[in-house]
């Protein structure tokens, strides 16, 4: 991998972040974003800390399980496939009690046991990975990385050397697989709702009905609570999610846009 070199002060950086990458737009949202990081060289890096993952965390083979994810994910890949191409699909379901999920660039997709009882069927699922694959879709992992870089610049000249390694940890934390905290957190929480509108339109286009989605998030609310996860004002802060009655409630506001997408699908 090449070594990339930021040089001059802060306000500099972000020209060059601006000539050097320009605006793309991220589907659905129509949102504006800034993204230094190659579409292939993110897919690569994907693909090779997805293998990497699959060396260090217990695969699932349940075959019920199995069967469920892949029947989901397929679909939610059916209709997601335009905004990724190139993209290599891969669903795999990794034995752990965290109820969590993820999807790497280029279409790899990680669900861990514990979040099955809480999806509870084919919609709750759907919802789950629609959210994670708009993760992917909006290129959020490269928008993470390159305000990681500016940040890391500081307005000196910083060298930052791209290995291999160092880039497929880089990949995992700007996705989710494995951070706890974002690198900005209002801005992260922000991404959390994009990838819930850009997946209650997947899981929609895909014959799930949206209003299930409205469904999982309430359980996924009784479950924080059950465990002690139930947001006050500290832990909202921290949190890299939105408040689970914020979501709800955007969601809630979203839905004649998805209801209108869930007629039109012909998966139903």
């Amino acid at each position: 991998m090449k070594t990339i070199h930021f040089f001059k002060s802060g306000s500099v950086l972000l020209v060059a972040l601006s000539l050097f990458s320009g605006c793309s737009t991220v589907p659905v949202t129509g949102r504006h974003e800034m993204n230094i990081i190659p579409a292939g060289e993110e897919l690569q890096l994907g693909l090779t800390s997805f293998e990497q993952l699959k060396k260090e965390t217990p695969i699932s083979h349940d075959p019920a399980a199995n069967q469920l994810v892949q029947r989901v994910g397929k679909r939610i890949a059916q209709v997601a496939g335009k905004d990724l191409p190139n993209a290599q699909w891969e669903f795999v379901v990794f034995e752990s009690p965290e109820a969590n999920a993820f999807c790497l660039p280029g279409g790899k997709v990680g669900v861990y046991t514990g979040i099955l009882p809480i999806t509870k069927d084919d919609a709750g699922l759907a919802t789950v990975l629609g959210h994670e694959i708009g993760h992917a879709v909006a290129h959020h992992g490269g928008e993470r990385m390159t305000q990681a870089l500016a940040l890391q610049a500081g307005g000196q000249v910083v060298g930052a050397a791209t290995s291999s390694s160092s880039y497929a940890q880089a990949v995992q934390l700007a996705y989710g697989a494995g951070s706890k905290y974002a690198v900005e957190l209002p801005h992260d929480r922000k991404q959390e709702s994009e990838a819930d509108h850009i997946g209650l339109i997947y899981m929609a286009r895909a014959g799930y009905n949206p209003k299930k989605a409205v469904e999982f998030w309430e359980r996924f609310s009784a479950y924080n609570q059950q465990h002690g996860s139930q947001q006050g004002f500290f832990s909202k802060f921290l949190s890299t999610h939105p408040v689970d009655s914020e979501r709800i409630a955007a969601l809630q506001k979203l839905m004649p846009e998805a209801e209108a997408e869930f007629a039109k699908s012909r998966l139903r």
